[in-house]
């Protein structure tokens, strides 16, 4: 099952030596809330529906490592970052590589070093070579979407889920991820390695 709080992700940040994660945040669809109130704060004005959403980190053979608390949809992945682990990933004696997305702009844990795409310049274009190492970045990266999309192969996660008591919406989506981790251990995805300059 992947750790779901901070203390058991600290223990996981205990081993000496270099360790590559990535993060990312993922969301699902739910029925549009009765409550204006609960209405506003699930809107994801990007997907244009109403969503929960959860923090993921996975190791770079896409193992999930970690699943934050659901949250409402309508919640920044710098924001879920910042409040589930960031603190771990700071304090951890672990070397950490951490490969995230333009959306954690300006989510820099202490000690860790952070591969992320630069972004266009306003009004401006990017060089060839920042192209370049954003293309290496996007291929290295694409590992952590191809673990969300295996968790949510499972209909239950995919599909809109309204079920609601016993934070079921939470506890589905990390047995589904374990199911995930599961099947990785069994048959692991084939990647070649990709060094980047």
């Amino acid at each position: 099952m992947p750790f779901s709080t901070e203390k058991e992700l600290a223990k996981q940040l205990t081993i000496e030596g270099e360790i590559v994660l990535m993060n990312d945040g993922t969301k699902r669809e739910i029925p549009r809330p009765v409550d204006a109130e609960k209405q506003k704060e699930n809107y994801s004005g990007k997907k244009k529906k109403h969503t929960l959403k959860n923090g993921i980190i996975t190791t770079a053979i896409c193992y999930i490592l970690f699943v934050s608390t659901t949250v409402n949809g309508a919640t920044q992945d710098k924001r879920i970052a910042d409040i589930h682990y960031h603190k771990v990933l700071s304090e951890s004696i672990t070397k950490i590589i951490l490969f995230q997305d333009t959306g954690y702009q300006g989510f820099i844990p202490d000690g860790v070093t952070v591969i992320q795409p630069d972004k266009k310049p306003k009004g401006q274009e990017l060089t060839k070579e920042h192209k370049s190492k954003n293309r290496e970045i996007s291929s290295f990266r694409v590992r952590i979407e191809h673990a969300i999309g295996s968790v949510k192969r499972y209909r239950i996660v995919k599909d809109e889920c309204r079920l609601r008591k016993n934070n079921y919406p939470e506890k589905v989506f990390k047995i589904c991820a374990a199911l995930h981790n599961f099947r990785i251990n069994l048959n692991p995805f084939n990647y070649t390695d990709i060094k980047l300059t």
